[in-house]
């Protein structure tokens, strides 16, 4: 479906709302990045949501349907402010794929479920675009993890038809897409999974001791030394050991997850713990991506951690003799591509066609993703129109 669209996303770093436009044309399957914006949370809100996804205190309904309209006004004020920037009027736009704010991804059964707040309905009246949203559970309801959700948009732009690539989004928990040469989005090769943490035990280790928001360049990593007694205690552990299909978040790797590796092992200096983090980030996705059926050719990396000298490094080292590089220099800029996926698969479900992939998630079929939200509440008459 050819026209405008806008994706957002806010990952688990909380750091801003990632947005951005896309211009399908309709003579193509790979949309164009038109314009991008990003837009950091209030402060108030940043901190309470970091709370809750971290150290998971208790949360009344009250505030918790507070928290759903404050994220929603933030995302709504993000988009509102790219549009801005770019002259385009809401009515341009076809539809913007929203994410929101995961606040609990839990898909282990018996009652697996996943959470995200950012209240669609005030997203679209606030803007005045149709807003597609809550992606993860139509897959969840079909049998699926309801994650990683960017495998297929993965597929759609980054597949090469004589080279064998894994993409890699580097955010709080990375997750990998391994895409065998010449696949379609239809392929049952096409695989992928959440290798583990990313950027979100290492962010949270320099908050607790240097009150910083990140290690910019794993630039105090690079200070310390691998523990490897940590580093085995880290790589032990259930979820890592674990086969796909399988999606994680904060909820399981935090800081409360960390700590009781270290009581594990003797007394060690904060730097090497941040050193050995980084080593446990490398290792757990280059594992995953030998895992990948076939010898993979290129290693694709994106999303905040794929800044990270020093982790590119050690991937670099790891993933030998695969070359490893950003999605940039595929075509598709690394600190945009999960926003840009989201309003990809806006313009799926707009179209009616399934934007799950049923050999990564575990679903039962291939499905439609999330609900619709027309500004004026009358999605179908909407469609119709179309």
């Amino acid at each position: 479906m050819a026209g405008y669209y806008v994706g957002v996303i806010s990952g688990t770093s909380l750091d801003a709302a990632d947005i951005v436009l896309l211009h399908a044309t309709g003579d193509d399957h790979r949309p164009k990045l038109a314009a991008t914006h990003s837009q950091p949370p209030p402060a108030a809100l940043r901190q309470r949501l970091l709370e809750i996804t971290q150290t998971r205190p208790p949360i009344d309904i009250r505030e918790l349907g507070q928290l759903d309209r404050q994220v929603a006004d933030w995302m709504a004020d993000g988009v509102l402010a790219l549009l801005a920037e770019t002259g385009i009027a809401p009515g341009r736009i076809r539809a913007t794929g929203s994410h929101g704010q995961t606040l609990y991804h839990d898909p282990q059964p018996p009652h697996p479920f996943t959470l995200q707040i950012g209240d669609p309905s005030r997203l679209a009246a606030r803007t005045g675009i149709t807003t597609v949203a809550d992606f993860r559970r139509a897959d969840m309801a079909a049998g699926g993890q309801g994650a990683p959700m960017a495998c297929g948009f993965h597929q759609a732009m980054l597949a090469c038809p004589d080279r064998q690539r894994a993409v890699i989004n580097i955010g709080g928990i990375a997750n990998l897409t391994c895409l065998p040469a010449g696949a379609t989005p239809e392929d049952s090769r096409l695989t992928g999974f959440d290798t583990g943490p990313g950027n979100a035990l290492m962010d949270a280790w320099i908050a607790r001791h240097q009150n910083r928001d990140q290690d910019t360049n794993g630039e105090w990593a690079e200070t310390g030394r691998v523990h490897n007694g940590l580093l085995s205690a880290l790589q032990a552990d259930p979820y890592i050991q674990a086969t796909a299909p399988k999606s994680t978040g904060r909820e399981y790797f935090h800081l409360g997850w960390l700590d009781r590796r270290l009581a594990e092992v003797p007394a060690i200096a904060p730097a090497d713990v941040q050193r050995t983090l980084l080593e446990f980030t490398a290792r757990s996705i280059s594992n995953a991506v030998a895992a990948c059926p076939g010898h993979t050719d290129e290693v694709l990396l994106c999303g905040g951690g794929a800044h990270n000298g020093r982790l590119r490094e050690r991937l670099s080292a790891l993933l030998t003799p695969a070359h490893v590089m950003l999605t940039d220099d595929a075509g598709v800029p690394a600190d945009w591509m999960e926003a840009a996926a989201f309003a990809w698969l806006a313009m799926r479900t707009l179209a009616g066609l399934p934007g799950n992939v049923p050999s990564v998630t575990g679903a039962s079929r291939a499905v439609v993703l999330g609900g619709i939200y027309a500004p004026d509440g009358l999605a179908n008459r909407q469609l119709s129109a179309d």
